[in-house]
C-alpha cells in the first residue's frame, strides 16, 4: 500500500488540484517544482502561495504536506525556442503543435523527480498531465506516462509509479474534483474554500499576468491556458446540460 507521493506542483491550476488529491490519498506528501526560464515565471512565486493556502484553511492536511523542492532547469529554456521560453507570438508551429510545445520538458521533469523520490523515499510520483483537455503535447500522453514509468523503473531499479489523477477528464471535471476533494476534506464549506483557493492563488496564463482578475482567476483572458481555464470554469459552472425532452 502506498503511503507517500512526491507531485510535480507548478501552481497551476491542474497542478493545485493534483496537490489536493495527493494530500486525501497519502500520508506523506512533497512538492517539486522546476524553473526553466519559462515566461510565466509568476507561476513559481505562487506555488508557495497555494501551499500556505492549503495548510492554513485544510487543517486534515496540514500535517501531509512535507518538504518543497525547486529544481534549476534553466538550460532546459536555453536549448527550447518556444513561446514559453522566449518572447514571440503563441501560434501553431509547421510540426502542427503550438509552438508553447517545450520538446522533452515533462521527460526532463519525470526524471528529475524520479531521482528526487528515489533519494526522499517517495513511492508515487503525481502529474496534472491530461489527454482529454489539451493542447496537444505528445509527452502529455497515457502512452508517453507509461513509458517514463517502465523507463524509471527499469533504470532506477525499484518500482516508480506515475500517477495522472486528470488524464481522463477535461477541465470542467477538473473544477469540479477540486469541488469534491475540499468538500471532503472540510464538509463545511471546502468545497467552495479549495475552489476559492485555485481561483485566487494558482496561476496558469502563459503570459504571466496577474494584473487581470476574471471569475476564474488571474490572466491576460486570451492565451490558450487562459482560454482553456475560463471555458472550463465556464461549463462546470453552468452545470449539467438539461435532458432533451
Amino acid at each position: 500500500m502506498h503511503d507517500s507521493a512526491l507531485v510535480l506542483f507548478s501552481g497551476g491550476q491542474d497542478s493545485t488540484t493534483c496537490l489536493a488529491d495527493a494530500l486525501s490519498r497519502f500520508r506523506r506528501v512533497e512538492t517539486v517544482g522546476f524553473d526553466y526560464g519559462q515566461r510565466h515565471n509568476a507561476e513559481l512565486a505562487q506555488r508557495a502561495v497555494v501551499r500556505h493556502e492549503l495548510q492554513a484553511r485544510f487543517p486534515a492536511w496540514r500535517e501531509r504536506l512535507g518538504d518543497d523542492h525547486v529544481i534549476d532547469l534553466q538550460v532546459l529554456g536555453q536549448i527550447s525556442d518556444t513561446a514559453l521560453t522566449r518572447d514571440t507570438a503563441i501560434a501553431m508551429a509547421d510540426s502542427g503543435l503550438p509552438n508553447t510545445f517545450v520538446p522533452g520538458r515533462n521527460l526532463v521533469f519525470l526524471t528529475f523527480a524520479g531521482a528526487l523520490a528515489y533519494r526522499r523515499g517517495l513511492q508515487v510520483i503525481v502529474t496534472g498531465v491530461c489527454e482529454a483537455d489539451y493542447s496537444g503535447y505528445p509527452d502529455c500522453r497515457d502512452d508517453t506516462m507509461k513509458a517514463m514509468q517502465l523507463a524509471l523503473s527499469l533504470g532506477m531499479d525499484r518500482r516508480v509509479v506515475i500517477d495522472t489523477p486528470l488524464m481522463w477528464i477535461d477541465k470542467a471535471a477538473t473544477w469540479q474534483l477540486a469541488h469534491a476533494l475540499g468538500q471532503q476534506a472540510d464538509p463545511a464549506g471546502g468545497g467552495e474554500a479549495l475552489v476559492d483557493v485555485i481561483v485566487e492563488h494558482s496561476h496558469t496564463c502563459y503570459a504571466g499576468d496577474r494584473s487581470q482578475r476574471h471569475a476564474w482567476g488571474y490572466g491576460c483572458g486570451v492565451c490558450p491556458a487562459c482560454e482553456l481555464r475560463a471555458a472550463g470554469w465556464q461549463r462546470w459552472r453552468a452545470g449539467p446540460a438539461p435532458s432533451a425532452v
